[in-house]
C-alpha cells in the first residue's frame, strides 16, 4: 500500500514538472511573438521602405543566416524611438532577441506553423 502511494506521488510530480516545462515552452513562444510585434513590426509592415517582414517571409535557414550574420549590420544604425531612442541593437537584450529569433525560425515559412506575427 505504501509503495503505490508512493508511486502515485511520484508519477504526479513528474507530470506537474513537466506541465511546468510545457507551459514555460509556450511562454518563450509567445513573448517571441511579443517582442517580434514591439521591436520589428512597425518598420516591417506592407509597403515599408525597409521591407515587409513577417515570420514566414524566409525559410528557417534563412532567418538564422539574418540573425547570425546581418542584423547587427543591418540594425546597428537604426534609433528606436519608442525605447529612449537607443540603437535597435542597444534597445533589444540578447535574451529579447534570442526569442524574437525563436520565434521567427520556428514560424517560418516552411515550418510546420508558419504565421504572420498578426
Amino acid at each position: 500500500m505504501k509503495r503505490s502511494i508512493f508511486s502515485t506521488t511520484v508519477c504526479c510530480a513528474v507530470l506537474s514538472l513537466c506541465a511546468t516545462g510545457l507551459v514555460a515552452a509556450e511562454d518563450s513562444a509567445l513573448d517571441g511573438r511579443a517582442l517580434y510585434r514591439e521591436h520589428c513590426k512597425d518598420c516591417h509592415t506592407a509597403g515599408s521602405p525597409n521591407g515587409e517582414y513577417t515570420p514566414m517571409t524566409l525559410i528557417g535557414m534563412q532567418w538564422e543566416r539574418f540573425f547570425d550574420r546581418k542584423y547587427e549590420r543591418k540594425h546597428k544604425e537604426v534609433v528606436d524611438e519608442a525605447h529612449g531612442g537607443k540603437p535597435v541593437t542597444e534597445s533589444i537584450t540578447v535574451e529579447e532577441l534570442k526569442a524574437i529569433r525563436d520565434f521567427a525560425v520556428d514560424h517560418a515559412a516552411d515550418s510546420e506553423n508558419p504565421m504572420t506575427c498578426g
